[in-house]
């Protein structure tokens, strides 16, 4: 009996080396585990007075286990085995010699005592490991289900990006052909005398032909951003002037009351950033600018090779449900059909970089954004090996 618990001793061992790889562990395999636990059971009852053993009821904890974690044939088949086992337990045993002893026992009462206390050993232990065993199950489990709905949760969300990417790319096509046209046209009255000698005439031409630059910008980057973007088109720069670059351009466009801009970047390094990152950082600006039009905050800072860009305002705060639920689609205090889809997008854009975006309000109030950028993700060696 000594020898056959060295034996599980060193197969645990094995068990527990096993379970620490990353290689998936199939229901062979448990099947075999727990054939070697009923082996060993067997031969460990056999040695110890077979059926007469009180202990002859742990065979239910295999074959309760082979139910939560096997497929029906695998199951049977342990029920059929142990079943086997049982009754051939029955008639082939080896005494433990307990008959003799009762001769000098005071009736056969004590006898039985002894066997009531067998059972009630035998109860605990099995309640016992049942317990811890089902309950990490079921926990391993509920771990598996929150995945998959997790995995499905993407799936729909990348779905829906899909989807979007496609109408904007549609829509940025047909809207070349008027946009040219208009261009044209501007282009022409430009030249009309009449029109270019009205100075407050030629004011509002130069204000639409800017408008009409903008547009043809904002087409050109949907169209640019619905494919995969090449390495050698992107712009090289480095953290810092892209930050700068990045602050500078915003500011002029936005003109904020107040826009408190801080770096501490320690270690500049060349990067090749998308040109769809600089529009999501554009979008955190936007609504940290809506919420509170007298401030809004940047400060980036370099932690090892993450950017890390927090950005801040003055505003009333998210309110919690938002805050549950940040990013998902359609979830926006904005009161307006579209609203919610550009924190949507700039959450899966850094889901794609591999970095995370924390939202969080502020101790004295506004609300706190902060993104977290792995800087190998827009590295310009990670580029060239994409493109």
């Amino acid at each position: 009996m000594g020898e056959v618990i060295v034996v599980l001793f060193f197969l645990n061992i094995v068990t527990l080396y096993r379970c620490s790889s990353d290689t998936p562990i199939a229901d062979t395999e448990l099947f075999v585990q727990l054939l070697f636990d009923v082996a060993t059971l067997t031969i460990q009852l056999y040695l110890s007075g077979g059926a007469t053993n009180p202990f002859i009821s742990l065979f239910l904890l295999q074959v309760i286990l082979s139910a939560v974690l096997l497929q029906p044939p695998f199951t049977w088949t342990i029920v059929v085995l142990t079943g086997g086992c049982f009754i051939w337990l029955t008639g082939h045993y080896r005494e433990i010699g307990l008959a003799h002893a009762h001769d000098h026992m005071r009736g056969s009462s004590k006898f039985f005592d002894l066997h009531i206390h067998g059972m009630f050993v035998c109860f605990v232990l099995a309640a016992v490991l049942l317990v811890f065993l089902v309950t990490r199950i079921n926990r391993n489990l509920r771990d598996q289900d929150a995945r998959l709905a997790q995995m499905r949760q993407h799936a729909v969300e990348q779905e829906h990006i899909v989807r979007m990417g496609l109408l904007a790319s549609g829509a940025a096509h047909e809207l070349s052909t008027p946009l040219a046209t208009l261009s044209v046209i501007l282009q022409d009255w430009e030249r009309m005398p009449l029109l270019a000698n009205d100075p407050e005439i030629g004011d509002e031409l130069h204000e639409m032909k800017t408008a009409l630059v903008r547009c043809k910008e904002i087409v050109s980057r949907v169209l640019l951003n619905a494919g995969e973007i090449r390495a050698e088109r992107m712009e090289r720069t480095t953290i810092v002037r892209f930050l700068d670059d990045l602050a500078r351009e915003w500011r002029s466009r936005r003109a904020p009351a107040h826009f408190a801009y801080c770096k501490r970047i320690g270690v500049d390094s060349a990067i090749a950033p998308d040109l769809i990152l600089k529009q999501t950082l554009f979008n955190i600006l936007d609504n940290a600018l809506e919420a509170s039009p007298d401030w809004v905050g940047l400060q980036a800072t370099r932690k090892g090779d993450i950017l890390v860009l927090t950005v801040r305002d003055k505003g009333p705060g998210f309110p919690s449900d938002i805050l549950d639920r940040f990013g998902k689609p359609y979830r926006s205090t904005k009161n307006r059909p579209e609203s919610g889809l550009g924190l949507f997008l700039v959450v899966n854009v850094l889901r794609k970089l591999g970095g995370s975006i924390e939202p969080r309000n502020g101790a004295r109030g506004g609300a706190i954004v902060e993104l977290k950028i792995p800087i190998g993700a827009m590295s310009v060696e990670n580029r060239n090996g994409v493109s």
